[in-house]
């Protein structure tokens, strides 16, 4: 594309790890300017963190993926002198995001309060744990800890497993698109008003939104806590046949569907007897356990030659070499190449939104640490 929704935008990414710095690398996929804020001695801690204990040309994979198409501007925010000049690109931008924990920016002069002062029209973004007030204000905002207190895991796993979390930092990565939203919303109002504001988000608030759908079962429905499956629970709010079931050769995943027809497809006498609806989940256990026998008998393309046909919602349940390996992987094109300026190349995951039909790319990789320093002036007053 030529141009993108974001383009001559100027945001200041002060954040870290991971809620932030996505929120930012979304702005930034849009066509922002991202330049990321942090110290000179070592970077942002996010560098450090490994996943899969994988580090590229010094930093850490999980660094390479969150912070592509940034520039990095190292400042001491203690040093008179590195804060003036923050303070500079600060009085030019649009956006600035801060994860740290409640109060410390404040303490470097930082706080919203303060860079409202400096730029009224600038949308001020901060991400947290548990929001900025209450008796957990000072917790560590960390995934798995706020997928702990937020009931989350209890609804993952068959009824006689222990609470299970997510797979992935998934608090996270929510709360990160929910900072996006908010930031984006903020521009939209500047762009009538002229009033900047401020957006606030916690990992614990996008972790209870998440769960909206059952949360809100859960609230109106006397206060009964949601029952999990005791045979392949894939939602604990919805009746059988859904959930993933394994094969004579793999897994097959079950969605919606009528039990009476998905007997008939599958040539199981058992489940036709249950002709009622409201027995699909009074009776879920005993159906689906039923149906998980049966399915074992035969491989998963039996199953699907027979379930998609007549468009019975199914899916084969696949690993990532049998993902990547699928025409229909690569019809979606969300894998892209990044480069450092040193050469040094990574393959990721592309913006999963198209603008006017166009996959949004992004090929610059994640900065080294204060690499767009020698920038400042130009950075400031022209946003590069």
């Amino acid at each position: 594309m030529e141009t993108r929704p974001l383009d001559g935008l100027l945001v200041l990414d002060f954040s870290q790890f991971l809620a932030g710095p996505s929120c930012a690398l979304r702005l930034a996929d849009l066509g922002a300017h991202v330049i990321k804020i942090e110290r000179p001695d070592g970077g942002e801690a996010g560098r450090h963190l490994a996943i899969a204990d994988l580090f590229l040309d010094g930093d850490s994979v999980l660094f390479h993926t969150i912070n592509r198409n940034k520039l990095s501007f190292a400042a001491n925010l203690k040093r008179t002198e590195d804060l003036e000049r923050v303070c500079a690109l600060i009085a030019r931008a649009d956006v600035l995001i801060q994860n740290f924990r409640p109060g410390v920016i404040e303490r470097v002069g930082l706080g919203y309060e303060a860079v409202a002062a400096i730029n009224p029209r600038i949308v001020y973004a901060t991400g947290t744990g548990y929001g900025t007030t209450g008796p957990r204000r000072d917790l560590p905002g960390q995934d798995l800890l706020a997928q702990a207190r937020s009931g989350l895991p209890f609804l993952n796993g068959d009824a006689d497993q222990p609470p299970l979390p997510f797979g992935l930092a998934i608090t996270d990565i929510f709360a990160g698109a929910h900072l996006a939203q908010g930031v984006l919303a903020c521009l939209v109002r500047r762009g009538v008003t002229g009033r900047g504001g401020l957006v606030e988000v916690s990992l614990l608030e996008s972790a209870l939104d998440l769960q909206f759908e059952v949360f809100t079962a859960y609230l109106n429905d006397g206060g009964r806590l949601p029952q999990r499956s005791a045979v392949n629970n894939a939602h604990a709010c919805l009746g059988a046949p859904y959930g993933i079931y394994a094969t004579a050769d793999g897994y097959l995943a079950l969605a919606m569907g009528s039990i009476p027809q998905l007997g008939e497809l599958l040539g199981c006498e058992a489940p036709l007897a249950h002709t009622d609806p409201a027995t699909w989940f009074s009776a879920r256990d005993e159906i689906k356990a039923l149906i998980a026998a049966h399915l074992a008998t035969q491989p998963t393309a039996y199953w699907l030659a027979r379930l998609e046909p007549a468009d019975y919602w199914c899916a084969e349940v696949l690993d990532w070499d049998r993902l990547t390996a699928h025409p229909g992987f690569a019809a979606v094109q969300m894998v892209q190449q990044v480069t450092r300026s040193n050469g040094m190349t990574l393959a990721t995951t592309r913006r999963p939104i198209r603008i006017d039909g166009a996959v949004l790319t992004s090929p610059v990789g994640a900065p080294r640490v204060g690499e767009h320093n020698s920038c400042r002036v130009r950075l400031a007053m022209s946003r590069c």
